[in-house]
């Protein structure tokens, strides 16, 4: 069996089992509790709630439906928001043009391009950020909240009790104020205390008032059932039935419209091909374009307009205020709209009819193509445009038909198209690719041909010659006076690679590099990461 064993029922206590779980899931009964006294959603199938019969089991649990075993190698840590770790005095080589930062380029900058870089005004040097790298398992990676610090919400909380403090006590100072001008003006005593009384009745009753704003709250709803067999009542909370569909269950099409979780909202039609008259859900857009909604855009927009135009109007500062000259605005346009209509009506007559003009051409303007067929309805123009990148796209240089990166081969990226690992090479196509090939067997037909001369050759006398690459051997003994001689051939050869006018046109070579000529050209070569570099002659 899959899950635990159970008792055998009979046909009656399978029937109040099966009462039981419809009850629970209507919320007319208390939901089952797991072991650790936690309720289990009567909506998870039995399957999913009974343990299997190997972990013995005695009643339902969802323990084995979570992770138990974690990768000691993820952390949970995030990263350090905001976090500086050098701050720089003047511009330094490598760092970012527009800002003057080390560890990032000016492609990649988030501050606001300045009208000239700090490469040029050695001013104003932005702090390098802190970059860390953190490997975060498959639910890290997802968390939207991972590296949320919860205790910032306590300034949010914080600001709404100063206010509410701040308004209690300005009731106060009214309520005293009121007071003291009444004591003034009654010079009987009973009348004063009377006075006083009302007053403190008064100011109970407004600072009652203060405070029903926060014992307001969203009521849970409850029912009351029976826990026990012994007729005791107890309340708990009404699971939602389950009826209705949700929105992402509309259209199960991956490419469909996009539902996201956290705010448990989908902009776009879910079902965009079938009739409106038996649709009740179009998605959250058509809120906006309808009501009042779009009413409130009309006077934003005329509000900056307005601000724009050198007006002392702002939306969010005084709300009243722009509504009113909103409300002025559309008076004056309607009259001056009705006077030139009169003065065309009176002109040229009254032969064409009234349209209103599209809602596209009232909220804004767009060059978007739209093809319609014969019977209005629309073929090609509607499909949701993809958001462009501040990137360059469909780029390809030096005569590639594929970007850099479409290609791997022995741990090396290339082009597709002429299988180049070289990033600045120029396209050679298919031919390429055959002389690249070609190549390749011929070079691996030398090699074996030379394997086979090599062991009939006789051994020639050793020389001593360099074989080390970046790391000299301990043991290595030079001559000096061949080093010298050696050091002169590399400063010759040297001056000669600057002189490009002495440069010869027959190069010979010499495969054969003796030790003093390899450390001479160990001496001579420039160190790139030297800090005196730019001070050798």
């Amino acid at each position: 069996m899959a899950t635990a064993s159970v008792s055998f029922k009979s046909r009656e206590d399978h029937r109040k089992q099966l009462e039981l779980e419809e009850a629970r899931k209507a919320g007319l009964a208390p939901a089952e509790v797991d072991e650790d006294g936690k309720e289990i959603n009567p909506h998870i199938p039995q399957y999913m709630s009974s343990a299997p019969w190997y972990l013995n089991a005695e009643r339902p649990s969802l323990k084995h439906q979570r992770k138990w075993k974690s990768d000691p190698n993820y952390t949970k840590s995030w990263y350090d928001r905001g976090a500086k770790i050098f701050q720089a005095d003047k511009f330094r080589k490598g760092s970012c043009e527009n800002c003057g930062a080390m560890t990032h380029d000016k492609k990649s900058c988030m501050e606001r391009p300045r009208k000239v870089g700090a490469k040029f005004t050695n001013m104003y040097i932005a702090p390098d950020e802190k970059v860390e790298m953190f490997e975060l398992d498959y639910d890290g990676k997802r968390d939207r909240w991972n590296g949320y610090d919860a205790s910032t919400y306590a300034r949010v909380i914080e600001q709404y009790e100063a206010r509410d403090e701040a308004r209690r006590k300005y009731l106060k100072e009214q309520q005293l104020k009121k007071l003291e001008e009444k004591n003034n003006n009654q010079n009987v005593e009973e009348g004063e205390v009377s006075d006083e009384d009302d007053d403190e009745d008064e100011l109970k009753v407004d600072e009652a008032k203060v405070d029903e704003s926060k014992q307001m709250d969203f009521a849970k709803v409850e029912k009351r059932v029976r826990t026990t067999g012994g007729g005791s009542t107890g309340t708990v909370r009404n699971l939602r039935i389950r009826e209705d569909t949700a929105k992402y269950l509309l259209n199960l099409d991956v490419n469909s419209s996009h539902y996201d979780p956290k705010t448990r909202s989908m902009r776009e039609d879910p079902l965009p091909d079938m009739d409106p008259n038996e649709k009740f859900y179009e998605g959250d857009n058509q809120y906006r374009v309808s009501g009042q909604a779009l009413e409130f855009k009309q006077l934003n927009i005329h509000a900056w307009e307005a601000f724009e135009k050198g007006q002392d109007i702002h939306m969010q500062a005084a709300p009243s205020q722009a509504e009113l000259l909103y409300k002025n605005y559309q008076v004056i346009k309607e009259k001056l709209k009705n006077r030139m209509k009169d003065t065309i009506m009176e002109r040229y007559g009254n032969a064409a009819s009234e349209e209103a003009l599209p809602r596209e051409l009232l909220l804004g303007q767009s060059e978007k193509e739209i093809e319609y067929d014969r019977a209005g309805r629309i073929i090609k123009g509607q499909e949701a445009s993809l958001p462009r990148s501040k990137y360059e796209e469909d780029v390809y240089i030096n005569n590639h038909t594929t970007v850099w990166g479409s290609w791997w081969k022995d741990h090396q990226w290339g082009y597709k198209c002429c299988r180049q690992t070289i990033r600045n090479s120029y396209c050679t196509g298919s031919a390429g690719i055959e002389a690249a090939e070609a190549a390749a067997d011929l070079m691996k037909t030398n090699m074996a041909r030379k394997e086979a001369t090599d062991d009939k050759s006789e051994q020639h006398e050793e020389k001593r010659l360099a074989t080390w690459g970046t790391e000299v051997p301990d043991d290595l003994v030079l001559d000096k006076k061949l080093l010298a001689e050696a050091l002169k051939k590399e400063d010759e050869r040297k001056k000669e690679e600057r002189d490009e006018r002495k440069r010869k046109y027959n190069v010979k070579w010499n495969d054969e590099v003796t030790a003093e000529d390899m450390e001479a050209f160990r001496m001579k070569r420039v160190h790139h990461d030297d800090p005196m570099k730019d001070f050798l002659h």
